[in-house]
Formats: C-alpha cells, sequence, structure tokens
C-alpha cells in the first residue's frame, strides 16, 4: 500500500533548521514525464496494486496480477519478472539477507525470491489473502496483513518461518512501520487504526479514524509522530500517533489507495482510483495545507516514490465499460483493457 527516508539539514540552531525545512519550498508544478507500456499480465487478466522502489538499485516492483514485473525507474526497460504467482499484492524487501517476499493473496502465502537472481526460493503459508506486507527493522520481521482471516502472520526471514500469528479484531489494510519497533495498521471494516508492537507482537491500542472511513492508504512523518490515513469515503485524516487523536482533515478523490510522506520536502502525496494525485505540504506538524492536485488518469491508485529525483511513480491500463450489474456485484466497476497496463512518471 509503502519506506523511511532521511532527514537533511544544513543550518544554524536545531529550532530554526527545523522551522526552515517545514516552511520551504512548497513543491507545486507536478506534471506527467513520460510513461512505459509495460504488456498484458500472464493469463490476459489485468489486475495491479503495491508498487515498491528500491533505490540503491533505482528498480521497482510491480505486482501485476499473477506475476511481479521488475522495471528500471530510469528507463522503463523490464529487467525480470516473477511469474507463475495467484494474485500479487505487495513486495517487500530485506536487502542484507539478499531476499524479497511477496504477498499472494490468492495462494494464501508468501513467495520468497533471490534479489539478485529473481528466482523463487521458498513458499510460507499464511493466513488467508496476505495483503499489505512489510519488513520492521526492529524486530528484524517481516508482516503480512491479512484481509480474509482478520490477522496478521509474522516472518523470521531467516529461516522463512511464521514464528507468531496476531488477531487484528478486523480486516487489516495499509500498515507502516516507525522503525523503532512500532507498527501502524488501518482497520478498514472497524474504521479504526491500532498500534502494534512488533517487538512483542501485541497490539496496544485502537484509535477511531472519523471523520475518515475505510481507510486503506497510509503513511507516517516519523520524526513529528503524524500518520497520514486515506479513506474510501474521500477524506485523509492527519492522525497524531502518539495520542491518536485526528488534528486535520482534507477532501480527496475517490478510490484512494496510497499514501507516500516525503521528510526532505515536507510533501504529502495521495493517489486514488478516480485519477487524482493530491498534493499537501507539511507547514508544521500541526498544519499541512493543499498545494495542488494533479490529473492523473484512471486506476492510478498505487505509487511510489523516488527520493533522489523526486518523481512520482503510478500504474494503470485502459478501461472498458462496467458489465451489468449482478447480485454478487450490484456495482461493478469499469474493466481494465489487457495488454494497456503502464507506468507513468510525474515529476517538476
Amino acid at each position: 500500500m509503502k519506506e523511511p527516508r532521511l532527514l537533511l539539514a544544513l543550518c544554524g540552531p536545531a529550532a530554526l533548521c527545523g522551522s526552515l525545512l517545514l516552511a520551504g519550498p512548497r513543491g507545486g508544478g507536478y506534471h506527467l514525464i513520460t510513461k512505459y507500456d509495460l504488456g498484458p499480465a500472464p493469463g490476459g487478466k489485468e489486475y495491479w496494486d503495491y508498487l515498491t522502489f528500491d533505490p540503491p538499485s533505482r528498480r521497482l516492483y510491480m505486482s501485476h496480477n499473477t506475476e511481479v514485473k521488475i522495471v528500471e525507474a530510469d528507463s522503463g526497460k523490464i529487467v525480470g519478472s516473477i511469474a507463475d504467482l495467484k494474485r500479487v499484492h505487495g513486495i517487500a524487501l530485506v536487502p542484507h539477507l539478499g531476499k524479497g517476499f511477496i504477498s499472494d493473496g490468492g495462494a494464501d502465502e508468501v513467495v520468497v525470491f533471490d534479489i539478485k537472481a529473481l528466482k523463487v526460493t521458498g513458499h510460507i503459508k499464511t493466513g488467508g489473502n496476505p495483503d499489505c506486507i512489510i519488513y520492521e527493522p526492529a524486530s528484524k520481521h517481516v508482516f503480512t496483513m491479512n484481509g480474509k482471516t482478520n490477522d496478521a502472520s509474522v516472518i523470521d526471514p531467516s529461516t522463512d518461518k511464521v514464528v507468531a500469528t496476531i488477531p487484528m479484531g478486523g480486516r487489516p489494510e495499509y500498515a507502516v512501520a516507525d522503525g523503532k519497533g512500532m507498527i501502524y495498521d488501518n482497520i478498514e471494516d472497524k474504521n479504526e487504526v491500532v498500534t502494534l508492537d512488533a517487538r512483542t507482537d501485541t497490539i496496544k491500542s485502537r484509535w477511531p479514524i472519523a471523520p475518515a472511513e475505510e481507510a486503506t492508504a497510509m503513511d507516517m512523518d516519523v520524526k513529528h509522530q503524524r500518520l497520514f490515513v486515506g479513506g474510501r469515503n474521500k477524506l485523509l485524516a492527519i492522525m497524531d500517533a502518539e495520542t491518536g487523536q485526528v488534528i486535520q482533515t482534507f477532501p480527496i478523490g475517490a478510490g484512494v489507495d496510497t499514501n507516500i510522506y516525503e521528510p526532505g520536502t515536507g510533501l504529502l502525496f495521495t493517489a486514488t482510483r478516480e485519477g487524482t494525485l493530491h498534493i499537501f505540504h507539511e507547514d508544521t506538524p500541526d498544519k499541512f495545507s493543499a498545494v495542488e492536485t494533479v490529473k492523473t488518469e484512471f486506476g492510478a491508485r498505487n505509487a511510489a516514490l523516488d527520493p533522489k529525483t523526486h518523481r512520482i511513480f503510478v500504474d494503470t491500463a485502459d478501461f472498458g465499460p462496467a458489465p451489468e450489474p449482478t447480485a454478487e456485484q450490484p456495482h461493478p466497476q469499469p474493466m481494465p483493457v489487457s495488454g494497456t497496463f503502464r507506468l507513468l512518471v510525474y515529476g517538476r
């Protein structure tokens, strides 16, 4: 649904430096730089979810139905693929072990692969429909948020074994780690955020996200302890990660799926299925302001950030008309057209 980033400030006294950082350039003027056609999904059915950007290799790991596409961020060249999966959601990288971990929701498992060889090395059974997947550095564990069984699977990446299963009290969605042992996760069907201590595998708090609802996207300003919660009722909520208090909200487009905070610029990016990229600025930890709303393309709800170039990557496809309503699907959505999957790059 997302990576710790470093604040670098070269200025005088610390208090002044902090205020200058947040009051810096506001970062408007984002527009489409280029786009790359990435070809059809295996089997012909288009589906995509999380994007993971790896700064050292400058590669994007892109979920694409039954495969993970690995793409050079600077050229759009496809350099590899991990195929023969069921329904890919997310990709977490553990570089010091040379491993990557894929949440395959269709198989109720995590697929392990070698980062250099791009070859599958193992399969780990998890709870039902593992969706969001993250590596938490304090515990040195990988966590999957399982949407079918309403729990989290805790994996030791050194042994590729599940070491704990944590009941989440509802359907877990996007999660973010603070790097110090705490994980914050959206519980979509309960309209709340839970705090999970990754060192003890226990839930510590449950906080309502009202007036936001059905939260999917999440990211965090670790330094100032602010959570960014994207609700499917078209509201972005900014929450104090120490108290759970919602301190500000903004209207956003329909179908939010990604929030990305960039510490170096104080910018917050929110991508929606409607085809909008909302950009906000952290003026102070208690006051954010809207910078601009960039029109992208319908379906471009998943995103990743390149911290070097400050560019945003989103993926989507062409869409055909929605099918006729049925009892099982009373509100069908437009269907993506096979073979039109593409990567869009936005920058200034």
